[in-house]
């Protein structure tokens, strides 16, 4: 996914959102790595990384629940802010947008879903791969 507007950058370590906050602003990482980590209180956990393209914040804009992770600057990264406005703007003029952001959501459950599976002992593979072909086949 490209935007063309420059992002802020974000030096290692600083955090971008943080866990427990409510936000209302969804985020694209331009350039540089940045983790996603969740705490439990005791120990923090690195649930993903994500690198130029990739999404995340996008919950905020469609609800009021807080973040779910905390996610930070890997090295440094350069990442775009976009409010709902912004958002709502740039699905007017490109609706195609709207669709991207909802793959990565839509690919983002198919991975909880098959974590929480493996985690549970049971097997939802077969079930991931109807997921994917449906996808696929749009």
């Amino acid at each position: 996914m490209r935007i063309g507007a420059m992002g802020k950058i974000y030096p290692d370590g600083s955090e971008i959102v943080k866990q427990g906050e409510v936000g209302n602003s969804m985020y694209i990482v331009q350039k540089g790595e940045v983790e996603v980590v969740y705490s439990d209180g005791e120990r923090q956990i690195v649930l993903s990384v994500l690198g130029p393209g990739d999404v995340f914040g996008d919950m905020a804009l469609f609800t009021k629940s807080p973040r779910s992770a905390t996610v930070r600057a890997k090295d440094q990264a350069i990442v775009l802010t976009i409010d709902k406005q912004g958002f709502l703007k740039r699905v007017h003029e490109d609706p195609s947008f709207a669709f991207l952001i909802l793959k990565q959501m839509s690919e983002r459950i198919l991975k909880l879903d098959e974590e929480v599976s493996r985690l549970k002992g049971a097997s939802v593979s077969s079930q991931t791969e109807k997921m994917t072909n449906i996808q696929s086949g749009m």
